[in-house]
């Protein structure tokens, strides 16, 4: 399986990162999509999985949930908003990977990209950055990769800068 993930969309979908993602089986984007309308674009140009984040409203957190457990070609995988990164973890992100152990863990929120392996739970750690505009970063990004048999590979970085 083929998986794109992006985050902190900000209500702003870039035709390049469409382009990036068009590939992909599958969508996750780990919170703050700005408004449904963002949602929707995503759910109609692919399956998507989501969490809500911190900035999402009440149209969102309905058709959202606050994490995403799921399982994936032979991986745990574990989806929310705010998580933080090995040794620094959100309290809530702490008390959920401690109680489902995923093989990877993807967050946002930062608005910096991370892949990082937390060799003390084992895990696959994914922050794809902010594919939107809103926010301190400079540059949009996004991840893609395959999975397949409890094996990830061929993950790339799609950056880009802001075209206002």
């Amino acid at each position: 399986m083929y998986i794109g993930i992006i985050s902190d969309t900000h209500a702003y979908v870039d035709k390049r990162i469409k382009k990036f993602l068009e590939p992909v089986d599958a969508l996750w984007h780990a919170g703050d999509f700005g408004n449904i309308e963002t949602a929707d674009e995503l759910a109609s140009f692919k399956p998507l999985k989501g969490v809500y984040g911190n900035c999402d409203g009440a149209e969102i957190r309905l058709d959202y949930p606050p994490v995403q457990l799921m399982e994936v070609e032979g991986c745990k995988i574990l989806m929310t908003h705010i998580g933080g990164y090995p040794g620094r973890y959100d309290r809530k992100a702490q008390q959920l990977i401690e109680g489902y152990r995923p093989d990877i863990f993807v967050c946002g929120h930062s608005h910096i990209l991370k892949v990082v392996n937390d060799k003390h739970y084992d895990m696959l750690v994914l922050n794809p950055g902010a594919a939107g505009i809103y926010g301190f970063h400079q540059v949009q990004t996004a991840l893609r990769f395959k999975i397949e048999k409890g094996r990830i590979f061929d993950m790339e970085v799609g950056q880009w800068e802001f075209e206002r």
